[in-house]
């Protein structure tokens, strides 16, 4: 790394040291908030960013880490969770169930865990890239990393007839 760690980043790196996740926060020259400018700063497929995404899932925040590559139907993902209504957190809701901001929320290093799903679409990319706390920091990690440093469940977050457009 080139530049110490953000502070928010920090508590990042702990709790994936912690997890035994064994990469390097990358900090980035630039803002990567979106998975188009994270992929094109690291060099690699949109698809294999991990979008951290809150929702309120029936009142309570979901995490979603979805592919870079689609949008989440939050419809399907209700129906699949059992849920009546998900919607997109505001950004006083993420950072209250996070402690990051918009644009850089980690899997990990939150005040307390959150119920998250992990998009199965991720499973098809070797290496992941994750904000890592803050909008200038990403983290590489396996699939199965993923999964299990957010005690995720795997669920499609698209029908499968949207998966991969």
């Amino acid at each position: 790394m080139s530049s110490p760690l953000p502070a928010r980043s920090i508590a990042v790196a702990e709790a994936l040291a912690a997890a035994g996740v064994a990469g390097e926060i990358v900090v980035l020259p630039d803002s990567a908030r979106t998975a188009a400018e994270a992929a094109a700063a690291i060099g690699c497929n949109v698809g294999a960013i991990a979008n951290s995404l809150v929702f309120s899932c029936d009142g309570e925040p979901l995490l979603v880490m979805t592919s870079g590559a689609h949008r989440v139907d939050t419809a399907h993902l209700a129906a699949e969770l059992g849920a009546s209504r998900i919607t997109r957190a505001s950004t006083d809701q993420v950072r209250e169930a996070t402690g990051q901001a918009i644009g850089g929320v980690a899997p990990t290093g939150h005040p307390a865990p959150l119920r998250t799903v992990v998009d199965t679409e991720l499973q098809q990319y070797e290496v992941l890239w994750a904000a890592a706390g803050h909008p200038h920091t990403v983290v590489p990690m396996t699939y199965q990393e993923l999964l299990e440093v957010t005690g995720g469940t795997a669920m499609a977050v698209v029908p499968p007839s949207a998966a991969g457009s």
